[in-house]
């Protein structure tokens, strides 16, 4: 069972190439991380390939997916790919899914009729899959035919879904075994989704955010850029939320945006300044409820400063 509690992972950026990906996942495990996170967007390195390749050169560290979008692969498919992850790296293996940016899915005619649908109904096929059972399902979305693995994993995978909205975590919390949510995710909106999520029993919260060590004024511009209209929800129970949301609205590049910004807001869109404040609002997503707080470098600044800099901020969290 994946339950994490206070686990401090961190995430390798879709920028960086499959080049880079061995020495970066080694680094990660090296620095005391708990986990390390790749993404699969389009049209970057994929998910299943570099998860794969991050499993196969490290041998503790938990390697997650987030995520895979849900109408991308058959989910046989999808449960055969997993199924064979889980087995050759046991009780290692973390695999996500979600909807898929809609531009990326029409771009490759992968749009479906019921997004909501199409989750729900991948996550339901795929984890009976990895269970062993023989699965036949006529759906909105998916539509198997007594498809059953000729091998499951011994210890099936956990399955976390990567959404945000209201009736997407309320499926998370019926169909998944945790959820990842996208960055910014301060404690108000761990505290929020968890009531939209209504887990009956236990369920993983991974959270994303960005990692400025030192400096907050470094995450200015990304975290601008993470401010698009489908994260209005993330940011609706801060205390700036009004003042926040108008800025949103009133400005029309990320420039603008990013100028607005003023500096206390960041440090709740973000992890960022010294080691001890770092810790200390990893701590606070923790008591939140993210048993998983997953740290993401800067786009803009070499991946092994990012890393380094999660494994400084994860020894201060464990004291």
């Amino acid at each position: 069972m994946y339950a994490p509690t206070s686990s401090v992972g961190v995430r390798i950026n879709r920028e960086q190439p499959p080049s880079r990906l061995i020495e970066l996942a080694k680094q990660a495990e090296a620095a005391g991380l708990d986990e390390v996170w790749l993404v699969e967007d389009c049209f970057w390195a994929a998910g299943i390939a570099t998860v794969a390749t991050a499993l196969a050169v490290t041998s503790t560290i938990k390697v997650g997916i987030g995520v895979l979008p849900a109408v991308a692969r058959n989910p046989a498919i999808a449960a055969m790919e997993l199924a064979a992850l889980a087995e050759l790296h046991p009780d290692r293996l973390i695999g996500g899914f979600g909807h898929g940016v809609a531009s990326w899915m029409r771009q490759i005619g992968a749009y479906p009729e019921s997004p909501l649908a199409a989750l729900e109904e991948t996550l339901l096929a795929v984890r009976r899959l990895l269970a062993g059972e023989r699965v036949s399902m006529d759906g909105r979305h998916v539509h198997l035919d007594e498809v059953e693995l000729v091998f499951p994993p011994s210890s099936p995978p956990p399955l976390v879904a990567g959404v945000r909205r209201p009736k997407s975590l309320a499926v998370a919390g019926a169909t998944a075994d945790g959820t990842i949510l996208a960055e910014p995710s301060p404690p108000e909106f761990v505290r929020t989704a968890l009531e939209s999520i209504a887990a009956t029993g236990p369920h993983a919260m991974v959270t994303y955010n960005w990692l400025a060590l030192g400096d907050r004024e470094r995450a200015r511009r990304t975290v601008a850029e993470s401010l698009t209209p489908g994260s209005r929800v993330q940011v609706e129970g801060l205390p700036f939320a009004g003042e926040l949301l108008a800025l949103m609205d009133s400005t029309s590049t990320v420039d603008e945006l990013a100028a607005g910004l003023r500096p206390e807001w960041l440090d709740r869109l973000a992890i960022c300044g010294d080691v001890d404040t770092c810790a200390a609002a990893v701590r606070a997503l923790h008591e939140a409820g993210s048993g998983s707080v997953v740290l993401l470098p800067l786009p803009e600044e070499p991946p092994e400063k990012g890393i380094e800099d999660a494994g400084r901020v994860a020894a201060a969290v464990r004291g």
